[in-house]
C-alpha cells in the first residue's frame, strides 16, 4: 500500500508539514494538527511514509530560499493568526512554505536521473553527442544501455538537439508517445492536456501511445499530442527555444499570460491583478532575474510591483 502514488495536492500537504516541523521547533498546537491530518486519510499516511523515503527534508528546499524561509516562520504565524487559527491556519502556513520550497512534488520528479529545480537551466551533452538542455522543474530519464537511446521525459520542457555519434535508433517518450528525431533540432514539452513538439530544424516523427502509426512533422511545425491522437499541426511561435538562452520572448500577450510564465522561474507567491492581467505586452525578459523582468513592466505599463515579502509578489494597477 505504501507504494501506491499519491496526489500532488496530498504530497504538497505532507511537504509543508516537513518544512514546519523539523528541527523538533513546532509548537503543541503544530504537532497536534499535524497528527489529526495524518490520521484523518490512509493517503495522508502514505504520503508521510514516501517522503521519508525521498528525503525530501533536504530536497524540498536548499540554501538562501530555505533559510529565509525558516527565520521568516514567526511573521508568518502571526499573519496567519489574523485568519484564524487551528489546522486550516496550520494548512496556510504550510502552504505558504510549501510554494517556495517544492513546487515539484510528483514522485517521479525525486526520482528522475535528471531533474531541475525552479529558476534553474541544465544543459547537458550525452554520451552521444545530444545536446540536452532542461528549462525549470524538468525532470528526465536517460536509457541508452540498450539496443536504443531512450530519453523519458517527466515533467517540464527540453531541447533536444541530436547527436550523430551512435546508429542505435533515439526516441524521446513521455507518457502521451514517443517521438523519433530524423536529425533534427526540436522542443519537447509536458502540459495538462498532453506533449506538445516543436520542429526547430529537419524533421521529427510522431507517434500517440494508442495508435500505431507515426506522423512526420517539418522543420517550423508545432503539435500537440495525447495518448489518442495528434491535434492540428500549427506553426512554431517566434523565440520558442529563447529560453534555452536565458530569455522568455513575447509578442503581443496577456500581461495575465507573461506573470504566470515568469512565476515558474522563481520561488514563492507571483500574481497580477485582474484590472491588469488583460494589458498586452511584447518584449523580451530575463528568465534568470525575474525581478529585473518585474521591474521591466513598469516603464512599459500603467502598473507597480507590490512586495509584500520577497516570496510574495503581486502586479497591481498603478
Amino acid at each position: 500500500m505504501n507504494n501506491l502514488p499519491v496526489s500532488a495536492k496530498v504530497l504538497e500537504a505532507a511537504i509543508a508539514w516537513k518544512l514546519c516541523l523539523e528541527g523538533g521547533d513546532g509548537t503543541a498546537d503544530e504537532r497536534d494538527a499535524f497528527k489529526r491530518w495524518q490520521a484523518a486519510s490512509e493517503e495522508h499516511a502514505r504520503a508521510w511514509f514516501q517522503l521519508s523515503l525521498l528525503d525530501q527534508r533536504v530536497g524540498a528546499a536548499t540554501g538562501p530560499a530555505r533559510h529565509a524561509l525558516l527565520q521568516s516562520r514567526a511573521g508568518l504565524r502571526q499573519r496567519v493568526g489574523k485568519l484564524g487559527g487551528g489546522l486550516a491556519g496550520m494548512l496556510l502556513l504550510g502552504g505558504l512554505l510549501a510554494w517556495s520550497a517544492a513546487p515539484s512534488l510528483a514522485p517521479s520528479y525525486w526520482l528522475a536521473d535528471q531533474r531541475t529545480g525552479t529558476g534553474e537551466l541544465r544543459t547537458l551533452r550525452l554520451e552521444d553527442g545530444t545536446l540536452l538542455s532542461l528549462d525549470t522543474h524538468t525532470a528526465v530519464d536517460i536509457d541508452f544501455a540498450g539496443e536504443q537511446r531512450v530519453i523519458v521525459l517527466h515533467q517540464g520542457e527540453i531541447s533536444v538537439e541530436t547527436g550523430h555519434d551512435d546508429p542505435r535508433p533515439l526516441w524521446v517518450r513521455t507518457d502521451d508517445g514517443r517521438l523519433r528525431p530524423l536529425g533534427t533540432r526540436f522542443l519537447v514539452k509536458r502540459e495538462t492536456a498532453g506533449t506538445r513538439l516543436e520542429v526547430l530544424q529537419a524533421r521529427v516523427a510522431a507517434q500517440p501511445r494508442d495508435q500505431g502509426n507515426e506522423q512526420v512533422l517539418e522543420e517550423g511545425q508545432q503539435v500537440l499530442m495525447n495518448a489518442q491522437g495528434l491535434g492540428l499541426v500549427g506553426p512554431v511561435q517566434p523565440g520558442a527555444d529563447a529560453w534555452t538562452r536565458g530569455m522568455l520572448v513575447v509578442d503581443n500577450v496577456r500581461l495575465g499570460d507573461l506573470v504566470a510564465e515568469l512565476s515558474r522561474y522563481r520561488s514563492g507567491h507571483l500574481s497580477v491583478s485582474g484590472k491588469v492581467a488583460q494589458l498586452r505586452i511584447s518584449g523580451s525578459f530575463p528568465l534568470t532575474d525575474t525581478d529585473l523582468a518585474l521591474a521591466s513592466l513598469v516603464p512599459a505599463l500603467p502598473v507597480k510591483i507590490e512586495r509584500r515579502t520577497p516570496w510574495w509578489v503581486t502586479v497591481e494597477a498603478k
